[in-house]
């Protein structure tokens, strides 16, 4: 987690410091993204969505069987769409996200048993200093 919130801070101005890290079976790095929906004034532009797309490249495969997924903000729905079809094994978040949330704040869409695959989570891992990134984010805007 301690990378994904290093990387979560290379994000570039103006969009949420949000950073992803794709993990294989092995515990290699194969893909990193960064939010950068403004930079690239693209809605799908999230974090986890540019590690997946770089993960699959590396790999070779849609297919990221026995990946792990890390990542600094609870994936939102659109997000928890692309775990799941990219099959990765399990997920990693640091902040809980109450509005938008999709593993289990707003709703649980990565382990819903009527999908064809679910995904092993863990949320509110290093949450204090995830929720920092937030919260220095958001504070900024307001001030």
């Amino acid at each position: 987690m301690r990378e994904a919130i290093a990387l979560a801070n290379t994000t570039p101005p103006g969009d949420v410091p949000v950073g992803a890290i794709v993990y294989s079976a092995a515990g290699e790095v194969v893909g990193r993204g960064v939010n950068r929906r403004e930079a690239d004034g693209d809605p799908t532009a999230h974090a986890e969505v540019a590690a997946i797309r770089q993960a699959a490249r590396t790999l070779g495969s849609w297919r990221l069987d026995g990946c792990e997924l890390v990542v600094t903000l609870e994936p939102c729905t659109m997000c928890a769409g692309a775990i799941l079809g990219a099959r990765v094994k399990s997920v990693v978040f640091g902040a809980y996200e109450p509005k938008t949330g999709a593993c289990g704040s707003l709703l649980d869409a990565l382990r819903d048993p009527h999908h064809l695959h679910t995904v092993e989570v863990r949320g509110g891992v290093l949450e204090a200093e995830t929720a920092q990134l937030m919260s220095d984010f958001f504070g900024g805007l307001r001030a």
